[in-house]
């Protein structure tokens, strides 16, 4: 029978990984019906925009928030009205852009200025509005439905302005079905993400990269890069070998490492998933069994791993088991977060035969 505490342990050390995120805060701005949602459920994991809780905070701003993800949402409504509202909708904008500043973690740090591109213009007032917010907070003007010379145009056309913006980028955010039977496929998020990743402040890249879904390779190479940092400096030279019998005081050590490989992800786990995972290298007896179970297979699959001598676990041993464990666990983390990405099913026993054979590759590596 699986361990539930080892599995609270790590969901509950996940958690706290991302309470300690400061948030991303990005705010939307664009008339109803130019697509923000659709672009947001689409850039964004768990369907942000449809499923987070949207909290008013002017009359014509909301806050949108989801428990578990790094991210605030600052969403525009009404930004269409007349030239009256219009006036009392943007000075809400910028009282709360500069509210914003008062505080560190609630900071927004950039802006999504929406324009539909079937419309093919941009309005004086826009471009007016724009420039402004230009002047404090990175701006990307992102063009939606972008289909067609329309498109084209109105991007060549902004992209003479001479606008302070970062960017102006085209995006198709879903796919797009014409006349015939043809499908315009999307495109357009990958610019996004990747021209985002480099304006957003480096305290709260981890915070975005939580909540972003498209690029899982990034997320993937982050977990790596903290995995090693992580290994070298909990394992490195000097450390004090254990005796094989208590090899369990590497799994505290292993959970806390694995929590904050999962708060990188950002992926809903629940105890299934981990169990299917954690079992694969046979974490079915609690924790204490866990360490001496990783130590002792991994030696019988690898003959002469690291320096076993009077019956103790040596810092090269624990290292490598370490490492194995951690890069075989994003490896599995990666899958699941490609299934939920695309929308396809999670077949767990796959999920836990990836983790096992990837869990052999990694040792061998190691040994080599």
């Amino acid at each position: 029978m699986f361990d539930t505490e080892l599995i609270e342990d790590i969901l509950g050390k996940t958690a706290e990984e991302v309470k300690k995120m400061d948030p991303c805060n990005i705010l939307l701005i664009g008339k109803t019906g130019v697509g923000k949602s659709t672009l947001i459920n689409s850039l964004f994991r768990e369907k942000l925009a449809t499923t987070g809780i949207g909290k008013p905070i002017t009359n014509h701003l909301r806050k949108i928030t989801k428990e578990g993800i790094p991210l605030v949402l600052y969403d525009t409504r009404g930004y269409e009205l007349t030239k009256e509202s219009q006036e009392a909708v943007n000075k809400e904008i910028f009282d709360t852009i500069n509210q914003s500043f008062l505080k560190e973690r609630d900071r927004i740090h950039l802006i999504y200025y929406c324009i539909n591109s079937v419309s093919g213009r941009i309005e004086d007032k826009e471009i007016e509005m724009i420039n402004r917010l230009g002047e404090k907070i990175p701006v990307i003007v992102v063009l939606t439905q972008a289909i067609g010379e329309t498109a084209d145009h109105l991007k060549k056309y902004i992209d003479g302005l001479d606008l302070k913006i970062v960017k102006c980028l085209k995006v198709l955010a879903k796919e797009y079905h014409l006349s015939g039977g043809y499908v315009v496929k999307p495109f357009g998020l990958d610019e996004l993400l990747e021209t985002s990743f480099q304006w957003v402040p480096e305290n709260v890249y981890d915070s975005f990269n939580n909540a972003q879904q498209i690029d899982i390779d990034n997320k993937v190479k982050r977990a790596r890069s903290w995995a090693k940092k992580y290994i070298a400096s909990s394992f490195g030279v000097g450390f004090v070998p254990i005796p094989f019998s208590d090899a369990s005081v590497l799994v505290p050590m292993q959970v806390g490492m694995l929590a904050h490989i999962t708060a990188i992800f950002g992926l809903s786990m629940d105890k299934a998933k981990i169990a299917s995972i954690i079992g694969a290298v046979g974490g079915t007896g609690g924790a204490t069994f866990l360490g001496k179970y990783i130590v002792s297979n991994a030696l019988k699959i690898i003959p002469g791993l690291g320096t076993i001598a009077g019956g103790l676990i040596s810092g090269a041993t624990a290292s490598t088991l370490t490492t194995a464990l951690a890069m075989s666990y994003i490896e599995s983390l990666a899958f699941i977060a490609k299934r939920e990405r695309d929308g396809k099913e999670l077949d767990l026993s796959d999920l836990e035969e990836l983790m096992k054979i990837s869990f052999k590759e990694y040792l061998s590596r190691k040994k080599k």
